[in-house]
């Protein structure tokens, strides 16, 4: 089976990212937001997609603040916060 027609999550990710973001120094708390919505939508898990993104916080105007958003848009928007059963 050949994956030549089907981009990479990587590729995904970098997609959807210039789609929403742009570039690192664009990337503010409205548009973090809708870069996790388009991951999620597009079946990445928003969780991996943040740590792409925390790889380059250094390049990130207000990260401090981006992190906060991300964080909790992903403990509202994820299964985290779902009941797991861990019984046996």
């Amino acid at each position: 089976m050949s994956n030549v027609n089907n981009p990479s999550i990587q590729q995904k990710i970098e997609h959807i990212w210039k789609n929403t973001c742009g570039s690192w120094e664009n990337c503010t708390e409205t548009t973090i937001q809708l870069f996790l919505t388009q991951c999620q939508e597009n079946n990445i898990d928003p969780q991996y997609c943040m740590s792409w993104v925390e790889q380059h916080k250094a390049q990130i105007p207000e990260w401090p603040s981006i992190s906060k958003i991300s964080l909790n848009w992903i403990n509202q928007h994820t299964s985290t916060g779902s009941p797991i059963s861990f019984t046996e």
